[in-house]
């Protein structure tokens, strides 16, 4: 891809006030995930207070049901959400993003068999797969990535298939075909810069689904219990008492709220990728 259309895209996404703000809510938390250790107060796998201390100038969000510090749990839990989020996005794209270039450019009984996988990954019902995989699999960090990317690359496979055919009828395309260029020459040359910006899209809103879907893991006690991600805090709260209390103010409401927005952060910057890449969605809007 070169300056100018490098250029062209940057122009575009700066005048979205929705990409700036997602923009800015991601590169925010990213800072947050870093510097865990320095904005936080305590190691939150000690007991550093009374249990279901109210928030103070010391526990800042108060202290769970065995006395940690639950400001530093979520400032620890950033690392782990954001984490699994991001590798977990980028095995989802890479799979669709074989899949999709592979059936889009052969064709045939290869497109057919990759789709009919695909449909089938698609067509079976979200939740009961995701616990039966989680609950199989077991409960660990890379298990739980490994059951998300599972979850989520086939719906990014169709989409990348619907690109790779309409790039591979292009004239250059088939000019390259008919004076038999080597085929690995074609696809990283011509088919792949076609790909990469709506993979790049794709891979924004698959990370702000598998931060969902660990989340969701994590509350059903699913989730990787060595590692407090968000998801986990929830867990915890849920499973020891905080609804029956006014914990529930402070320890489940802040780790809900830092969900929620860092997938909106996502889920911003997304959409105004897809815009660029599609200016007919904006002028819908």
């Amino acid at each position: 891809m070169d300056k100018q259309k490098l250029k062209h895209y940057w122009s575009v996404f700066s005048s979205s006030n929705l990409g700036l703000i997602g923009v800015g809510i991601l590169i925010l938390f990213i800072i947050i995930a870093v510097a865990a250790p320095v904005l936080a107060p305590y190691d939150p796998g000690e007991r550093v207070g009374q249990p279901f201390m109210k928030p103070s100038g010391q526990h800042l969000l108060g202290t769970n049901d065995v006395g940690q510090d639950i400001y530093s749990e979520l400032v620890f839990g950033t690392r782990i959400s954001l984490l699994i989020g991001v590798i977990a996005a980028f095995i989802s794209i890479g799979v669709g993003c074989l899949v999709g270039i592979v059936a889009g450019y052969y064709g045939g009984k290869v497109d057919a068999f990759l789709m009919r996988l695909v449909d089938l990954v698609l067509v079976i019902p979200f939740l009961p797969l995701m616990i039966l995989l989680a609950a199989f699999i077991g409960p660990s960090f890379w298990n739980i990535i490994l059951v998300i990317s599972i979850l989520t690359w086939a719906s990014p496979a169709r989409v990348i298939r619907s690109q790779v055919l309409t790039i591979k009828t292009k004239g250059f395309v088939e000019a390259a075909r008919s004076i038999g260029t080597n085929i690995n020459t074609i696809l990283f040359r011509h088919i792949l810069p076609g790909v990469v910006p709506i993979a790049l899209s794709q891979f924004v809103l698959a990370a702000s689904h598998s931060i969902l879907i660990e989340a969701s893991l994590s509350f059903l006690g699913l989730g990787d219990p060595f590692s407090k991600s968000w998801g986990t805090v929830l867990y915890y709260a849920q499973a020891r008492g905080a609804f029956l209390t006014d914990a529930w103010v402070w320890w489940i409401l802040p780790p809900g709220m830092l969900i929620t927005t860092l997938v909106l952060g996502f889920a911003f910057t997304g959409y105004s990728l897809e815009e660029i890449l599609n200016p007919r969605l904006k002028k819908g809007r």
